[in-house]
Formats: C-alpha cells, structure tokens, sequence
C-alpha cells in the first residue's frame, strides 16, 4: 500500500497537524475564556478576538497562495474548527473561510477579505428557494454570498441587518437578496453550482468539526465534575448511570472526528470519490452533539441547567450550531440522494 493510499485510510494527525492545533488550543484558551463568550452573546460577535484571530492567520491560511493565502488543506482547517468549537469562540470563521475559497475558485475574492479585514458569509441552506433567508453570520458580514436559480451572487448591504436573537447564540439576521445596495453575479451554470456545493460541503465539514470541540469540552467538564461529587462514600463518576454514558460521549467524539478529517481529505484529493461524507460527517455530529451536551448537563443536575453553568452554553450552540445550516434533514436527504444515485449507476 503506497503513501496515498494509506492517507485513505489513516487520519491520524503529523506532527505539522498537531503543532498547529496546539497553537489554536493555546489562543482560544487565551484570548476566549467563557466570560469572553457571554459578553458577546448580545451581538454573536466579539471583534476584538476575530482581529486576534486574523493576525494568527487563521483567515489567509485558508486560501490558495496564488491568492495570497497560505494553502491550508480542509484537514488543516478543521483542527482550527475544533478549536472553535471547544472554545465556543463568537466568531464567523467557518462561514468567512468557506465563502472566502468559493469566492477564490470563481476568481473574485479580495485582499481585504483574505486577511479578514473584510467578513465574508455565505448561506449555506442546501435550498436555494427565492425570498428571505436566514443567514447565521448575516448581521457582521460586510458581504454575502448567495446561490440564486443557476447563478451565484455576492451581496452587499450599506446597513447590516439586525441580528436575529437565537439559541446558537450567533450573529443570524434575515436577508433579503432583493433588497441589497450591490448585487453582483459571480458565476453562472453548472459548473457556478457545482463550486457553490463544494463550499456548502466544506461549511459541513467545519462544522461537523466544530462540534466535535463543542462536545469533547462538554465532556471534559461532566467529567471533571463527576471525579469531584460523592454518593454513599465514592464519586459519581463510579457509578454506571455516569460513567457509560461520558464513555458514549467518548465514543461519538472519535467517530465524529474522524469521519469529520476522512470528508475533509476526499474533498480535498478525491471530491467525486465519496460525496456523501462531507453531509455525513454533519448529520451525525448534528445528531449527536445535542444528545451528548444535553447528557453532560444532566450530569451535573441542578447546577448544569443554571444560566451561569458554563455546560449550559454548550449545550444551546451544541443545538442551535447545528441548525444554522436549516434543517439537517435536508443534508440526510442530499445523502440519500447521492447514495440512490451511485446505486442506480452500479447496477446499469
């Protein structure tokens, strides 16, 4: 089996991966702790951590070096997803870097928005009916991109729409495409759509990556708190009710890992080879993150539950981060559809 083959198959991490996750680790512990996220939660957006962020190069890594960019594969960015997510960090990096690569593939992206200067958003709701939408970073995006028929538009708004109040607790607002101050088409046809669903894919990824940190955090903290409460003489921890469930938890945290960095890398490599992976990697984690953060809560009882628990803002984003997308039943639908269609091809 040769070197690419193995990467098949294998997703564990180099040292390269590992390095650059720990540095992440170390700059959301730093510079986002939870009273750095409550504090944003009126706008869904903390400016002064996304210019922190920026200046790592978290924006630029994202893009190709042709634009100026650092040329970061999907697996490299879902190692900063994680970190996000675990950090439960208010900003919209997965929605600017996803919109950012669309907008480099269709060769309209600019400087200020590779260097995050400029926040790029992106719907990304597998419908693309006409009308209002529900953007989750329509409120600080100084531009959006949009699929509208077969054409693909960039919109801009002289006065950014209000934010949507939200469980998610992310900078959401309604747009209406129709209503923008510039409306430019980027690209049209199938080629224009095909680029549009690689970006909706990797906003999957990313997001299924997110939540992962999202729920390996939540665990962390029902687990810290179940090593530190007694029952009867021994810790909670011991007990069946406590521990097989964190060990579930542990269990959905590496399967969504690992499913999350095997989408990224056929994405990357082999975009035609398994195009269900990327909505899979989604579903579940958006399944399961809510399973799991609520678990992690019950855990803790009483005290989980209460506004100023930290499991409890894990547990509204583990909901309301998946949900940003729309439905994910219509990603388990675009499953099915690739799935049915791969199917009735072998057997012709």
């Amino acid at each position: 089996m040769d070197r690419y083959e193995l990467r098949r198959l294998d997703y564990s991490l180099s040292e390269d991966h590992q390095a650059l996750q720990a540095a992440y680790k170390d700059f959301f512990k730093t510079h986002c702790s939870i009273e750095t996220v409550r504090a944003a939660e009126a706008s869904g957006f903390d400016k002064s951590l996304w210019e922190r962020l920026c200046t790592t190069g978290a924006t630029t890594m994202a893009l190709p070096e042709a634009l100026g960019g650092d040329g970061a594969t999907l697996v490299d960015l879902t190692l900063v997803a994680e970190e996000i997510g675990r950090s439960l960090a208010p900003v919209p990096w997965i929605d600017h870097v996803c919109a950012a690569r669309l907008l480099g593939r269709l060769g309209s992206v600019d400087p200020e928005i590779v260097s995050g200067t400029q926040i790029v958003g992106l719907d990304p709701q597998q419908d693309s009916a006409p009308g209002m939408r529900l953007l989750p970073s329509g409120a600080v995006a100084d531009h959006l991109v949009v699929r509208a028929g077969d054409d693909i538009v960039k919109l801009t708004f002289a006065t950014r729409p209000v934010k949507v109040d939200n469980i998610g607790r992310l900078p959401m607002a309604w747009i209406d495409p129709s209503a923008a101050d510039s409306r430019t088409v980027l690209a049209s046809g199938t080629q224009a759509l095909a680029e549009y669903q690689r970006a909706l894919d990797e906003w999957r990824v990313l997001t299924a990556a997110a939540l992962v940190g999202l729920v390996e955090e939540t665990m962390t903290i029902a687990a810290e708190f179940a090593k530190t409460r007694y029952t009867l003489g021994v810790p909670i921890s011991t007990l069946q009710a406590i521990s097989h469930p964190l060990a579930n938890i542990a269990i959905t945290v590496q399967g969504g890992r690992n499913l999350a960095r095997r989408a990224a890398w056929f994405l990357d490599n082999e975009p035609d080879e398994r195009p269900e992976l990327a909505p899979s990697a989604f579903v579940f984690m958006a399944e399961e993150a809510s399973k799991a953060a609520t678990m992690a809560v019950q855990v803790q009882g009483g005290l989980g539950v209460s506004a100023e628990a930290a499991a409890s803002a894990y547990l509204l984003r583990a909901r309301g981060w998946a949900l940003a997308g729309g439905d994910p039943a219509a990603s388990a639908k675009y499953i099915a559809e690739i799935v049915a269609a791969r199917e009735s091809g072998e057997g012709e």
